[in-house]
């Protein structure tokens, strides 16, 4: 019996990650990005400690709205500062950090339960 959920051919799955690269529906990409269900963007931030509300602006205006971003903040587990936490839910945006290979697996997870997720991932 075959278990594997089914997610619809145009939705971007996550395949993996690498040193510095993640691999979305086949396609390598170097750096930083955010993954929608239907689209993947270059993220324009260096480091978890350099994140702003401004940083998280394509999630915020995304349509249709995402209901959780997951953030990979790299190779380990860090926090969110509670200002910058309290900030984007004042944007409409619900948060889970977690280290990035976590956001990876969790983003495909909730992709093939139908939710409206993204992930915003720091390379490893």
């Amino acid at each position: 019996m075959d278990i594997t959920p089914l997610i619809p051919a145009d939705r971007q799955v996550i395949d993996g990650y690498g040193e510095g690269q993640f691999c979305i529906r086949s396609e390598w990409r170097a750096g930083p990005v955010i993954v929608f269900p239907d689209r993947t963007i270059p993220w324009d931030v260096t480091d978890f400690a350099d994140l702003t509300v401004e940083s998280f602006a394509a999630v915020r205006d995304a349509e249709p709205k995402v209901e959780i971003l997951l953030l990979g903040s790299g190779p380990k587990m860090q926090l969110l500062p509670s200002v910058l936490r309290r900030d984007l839910r004042a944007a409409g945006i619900v948060v889970d950090v977690m280290d990035t290979g976590a956001a990876c697996r969790t983003y495909n997870v909730l992709l093939a339960e139908g939710r409206r997720v993204a992930a915003a991932l720091l390379p490893v």
